[in-house]
């Protein structure tokens, strides 16, 4: 449990900022700025994690599916935005994922896989969006996706193994609590916007 805790706390704290979609932010096209840039923000980082912490809690086969189904609605929000598709409000939506993610955990909620699938795909499309109205702006952008997949993906593995916590003494307990934490960032996500 240590070692989840101590990953937990690098990742929260290579987070600088609450919000990493900020439309025109980054002003660079390499693989290491979209690698980076998940973790910048913890909006996007907490979603990311919860969605693995889900996943695991869940247990097979949504243990890989969430992760899976995230970044592919994801890069279809992305291809939304780069055409500049109407989606309203969208860092209200990435708030929301972050409380209603950690809320699921939290509450220990165990829906049918086709509703968790839809859940952590319709907050998908906002992360997605936020970026991709990033990407016209920069200057090469498929490694800035490619950096920026392998960094969502690394952050989905991190969360699945938080969520492995499961399996010590009370570590359902500590998992809910986890959540409870992720969605209480959330609300001041919101209270923020």
């Amino acid at each position: 449990m240590s070692r989840t805790f101590n990953l937990s706390l690098v990742l929260l704290l290579l987070s600088s900022g609450a919000f990493a979609h900020q439309q025109g932010a980054v002003d660079s096209g390499s693989f290491v700025t979209g690698f980076m840039h998940p973790f910048g923000g913890l909006d996007h980082l907490l979603a990311m994690l919860a969605v693995g912490m889900w996943g695991a809690r869940l247990g097979m086969p949504a243990l890989w599916m969430l992760p899976v189904a995230f970044p592919m609605l994801m890069a279809m929000g992305g291809v939304m935005g780069i055409l500049a598709l109407p989606l309203p409000s969208i860092e209200l939506g990435i708030a929301l994922s972050v409380v209603v993610l950690g809320g699921v955990i939290l509450a220990s909620v165990k829906p049918p896989l086709w509703a968790s699938i839809l859940i952590v795909s319709f907050f998908a499309l906002f992360h997605g969006y936020a970026h991709g109205a990033e990407l016209p702006q920069q200057s090469d952008p498929l490694p800035y996706s490619v950096g920026f997949v392998v960094a969502t993906g690394l952050i989905h593995i991190a969360g699945i193994l938080i969520g492995f916590v499961t399996r010590l003494p009370h570590g359902m307990l500590a998992l809910r609590a986890g959540g409870g934490a992720i969605a209480a960032t959330g609300i001041f996500l919101l209270i923020s916007l």
